[in-house]
Formats: structure tokens, sequence, C-alpha cells
């Protein structure tokens, strides 16, 4: 069933529990996805990111996520993730998109909240949610005219209070698209901006965090993990070596069968992991 951040953070903020949000880049990993979280009977977060709407367009996307939201046994999100352009954020929304990030972390706080609140505004009229970020959290490949900004956690009070955001992202060491478990969570900050903002909080990176600080986290008012360098790991790491085992073979379908076992088990992991 399709639902939105706000049917699935609050009870997670408020417990021991964070919701996966993954992001997919296909429809067969987003099926595999969504298979493992009616496995596991869990909710879940399907995310696409900027890489997916420039690559297929974002009513294109909505097509494809949809149906698999609609259909599951349990409860699925539909949201666009880090997103600075209103007017591809309206387009989303209008696509069907229950969930978006407006991305105001490169912005000064004032035209943040500002921005912000005229996307929630039309975001909750149509009954979807809303994220934003405080801070910046910085990518370790790409993208790199995004900054490296630690969250001020009277910045996070302001934006929770006045931007109209149902949850925020947060930058707290976290890092983008590492490809290993290396980065140091500051968690002294993280229980400062916690005891500051009563939205749910975001981490992003997910991939880079160690499970020691991924279990410390869940039990915080973190209420979303986004992953997704690790799935993707999954995926292109198990289909290079099917596809170099047979060369002889080049059928898509083929390939992505017997790859997506792997997705589908990482994405269990996860589910285990912040359950």
């Amino acid at each position: 069933m399709l639902v939105n951040l706000n049917d699935l953070l609050p009870e997670a903020a408020a417990s021991k529990y964070s919701v996966p949000c993954f992001n997919v880049f296909g429809y067969e990993d987003a099926r595999a996805v969504v298979e493992a979280a009616e496995e596991v009977n869990k909710p879940v977060i399907l995310a696409c990111n900027k890489d997916v709407i420039d690559f297929y367009g974002v009513e294109t996307a909505a097509a494809m996520f949809l149906h698999l939201a609609r259909s599951s046994t349990v409860p699925v999100c539909l949201h666009l993730d880090h997103t600075y352009e209103e007017e591809i954020v309206y387009r989303a929304l209008k696509a069907g998109f229950s969930s978006v990030m407006f991305d105001g972390s490169q912005l000064s706080l004032e035209e943040n909240i500002a921005r912000t609140r005229k996307v929630a505004e039309v975001a909750h009229a149509l009954g979807a949610s809303i994220e934003g970020e405080i801070g910046s959290v910085p990518y370790d490949e790409g993208r790199d005219h995004i900054k490296s900004i630690d969250t001020d956690p009277a910045d996070a009070a302001r934006f929770a209070a006045e931007s109209g955001a149902d949850c925020v992202a947060i930058s707290v060491g976290n890092v983008h698209r590492l490809t290993e478990p290396t980065c140091t969570i500051d968690f002294g900050l993280l229980d400062r901006i916690a005891g500051a903002v009563s939205i749910p909080l975001v981490i992003h990176g997910t991939t880079g965090i160690k499970e020691e600080d991924m279990l410390r986290l869940k039990q915080s008012r973190v209420s979303k993990f986004n992953i997704g360098t690790c799935l993707r790991q999954a995926l292109g790491h198990n289909l290079r070596d099917f596809m170099n085992d047979e060369p002889q073979k080049f059928d898509r379908i083929y390939f992505m069968q017997k790859a997506m076992p792997y997705v589908k088990q990482e994405a269990i992991r996860l589910f285990e992991l912040l359950s």
C-alpha cells in the first residue's frame, strides 16, 4: 500500500527502530527491495535520486515504481530524494510521489526555510510528506559542489519550527557514497540536535556507517536511514561476476534474475539491523 513519511516516521522516532529508505535505480532492484520488505513484513521507503530522475524523467520513474508500492502487502512510501528545484518537486507530486525532499542545504538558513515552507504547503495539500536538510552531508565522490557542514542544533530547531518539513536530514559525520564504513559519527552533536528538534531525524550515507553506530543511531530520534551504495554494490559486483562467468550469454533478464537475490538479501540484512 502507498503511504507517506508521516505514516512511518513519528512512531519510529519515538521507538528504538528506524525505517530503511533504499535508493533504487530500476524496476528490478525496486522489486527486490519490496519483496524483501514483504518477507520481513516491514514498511519500506523507495527513493529516487537525481541520477534516476535525470535518466528516466520524474513521470516515468513514478509510473515505474507506483504499481510496486500500491500492490505491496506492506506500507511503501515512494520518495523523491535530494532535489534542489521546486519545479521538479511539483512534477513529482503531480505524478504520484507520496513524499519529496526539497534540499535547501546549500542555501542560507532563511532561504532554506522560506522555500521549504512553500513546497511543504503544496505537498501537504496533496497528501504528501516533505523532508528537508540542515547542515550539509558531503559526498565521497561526485557532486563536488556539495559542502560539508555539520548541523547546528539551533538552526535545526528553527528549521523544524518554521519550515513545515515533516522530518529533517542532519550532518553529524555521515558521508554520501562511501564504499566502506569509515565515517565517524559525532554522537554528542546528535544528542544536542535531538534535544532541540521535535520532528523525526534522518541519516543519509548509511553505507559509510559502522554497524555498531547504526545500532546506537536507531535508538535515538533517527527514524530513517537512506541506503544506496551497498545495494548498488550487491547488484553490480554480482552482475559482473555472472556476466564474466558466462560471456556467451547477453540477455538482460537472465542476468538480472541471477543477481536480484543478492540485492534482496542485502535489503533483508538492513531491515534486520534497523528493526
